[in-house]
């Protein structure tokens, strides 16, 4: 694939100009990303994407704050301020519904999408996600509360992968440079300042709205996530009347980077066919 970073494109979205890649043809699918430092749409998809983009059209926006999509110093984050931003970015691209794939953070702005919308969302798929109350992880103030640094982001980094031969010193210099890109700091800094467990229940939609959702779902959680507990996927799945809960052992909160293909071949299976 020879899509990269740097290839992306922007599209108004309101106030907001947001930058997204897109590749691929056929049924739309929006990804959307998580929360850590230094990420970006493409460093959280680009092997999704290159696994699903034969048989979709793969949609993934920088979310306000996060890659390229850049904001104001005084711009107020907020469920409500990103979850606007992609109905924008849907309307923008001429997007009547699609299904969506949510990692983390992510998770809890697709399940904003099926509450608020529910005829623009087709398919949901939760990895790892936000979106119900827990208690904050160690793991988790560790990604939310990062400052600047080298051994900063090894510390991030060894939150999130189950298999620590994945954190190479060229993946933790990567995203390093990406945290110190001008203004992306000052915008990651002013999302989720101490005391954080706020932020977990900010991100947390009323059980009531959850089980009234009726979206074919499918939940995917790393049985050793250190970030966001597997207990948030159990919780979605009993509040989701239409869903099914996948498991991965030996994987931690990098599902589509752990278990790649597996990972690739469980969402096409979902999203090709008809569910019962």
């Amino acid at each position: 694939m020879a899509e990269r970073q740097e290839d992306g494109r922007f599209i108004a979205t309101g106030a907001i100009r947001t930058h997204y890649h897109e590749v691929g043809t056929g049924a739309p699918v929006l990804l959307i990303h998580g929360s850590g430092p230094g990420v970006s749409a493409w460093a959280n998809w680009r092997f999704t994407i290159a696994d699903l983009s034969p048989r979709f059209r793969c949609i993934a926006p920088d979310m306000a704050g996060f890659g390229q999509t850049r904001v104001d110093d005084d711009f107020a984050f907020g469920l409500p301020v990103w979850r606007d931003q992609l109905f924008a970015f849907l309307d923008a691209l001429a997007l009547e519904r699609v299904d969506i794939v949510g990692n983390s953070f992510g998770g809890a702005l697709a399940l904003g999408l099926a509450v608020a919308a529910p005829e623009r969302v087709g398919k949901l798929i939760l990895m790892g996600s936000v979106g119900v109350p827990f208690e904050l992880t160690p793991a988790l103030d560790t990604v939310w509360g990062y400052t600047p640094g080298i051994d900063n982001m090894r510390a991030v980094m060894d939150c999130f992968a189950y298999d620590r031969s994945l954190l190479g010193e060229d993946l933790v210099r990567l995203r390093y440079e990406a945290s110190i890109q001008p203004g992306v700091q000052d915008s990651y800094a002013a999302m989720f300042p101490a005391p954080r467990q706020r932020w977990v229940d900010a991100l947390a939609h009323d059980e009531a709205e959850l089980r009234a959702i009726r979206h074919p779902t499918l939940i995917v959680h790393g049985r050793d996530d250190q970030v966001i507990p597997m207990q948030t996927s159990l919780a979605l799945h009993r509040l989701i009347d239409d869903s099914r809960l996948h498991v991965f052992g030996c994987c931690g909160h990098w599902t589509q980077i752990e278990h790649r293909h597996p990972f690739a071949r469980l969402l096409t299976d979902f999203l090709e066919h008809p569910t019962p």
